[in-house]
């Protein structure tokens, strides 16, 4: 049995700047929720959708200085 690919990796820019980097299942439901914070901001998927695990792993990565692939 394989593992499920349903996790995104994105970006989220505000003003010309990348001002937060997550992982979510639902990038458009994850826009919506920053933009009542942050108007006008985009989210912007970096890569192909991914295992939970493998984006977390990503994620802890880019947390602690090391270089993700962006």
């Amino acid at each position: 049995m394989s593992t499920k690919r349903d996790t995104f990796k994105y970006r989220l820019w505000w003003r010309g700047s990348v001002i937060y980097r997550n992982i979510t299942c639902d990038l458009v439901r994850r826009e919506a929720e920053h933009q009542v914070r942050f108007p006008g901001a985009r989210v912007q998927q970096i890569g192909r959708r991914t295992t939970r695990v493998a984006a977390l792993k990503w994620l802890h990565g880019a947390e602690f200085g090391k270089s993700p692939v962006l």
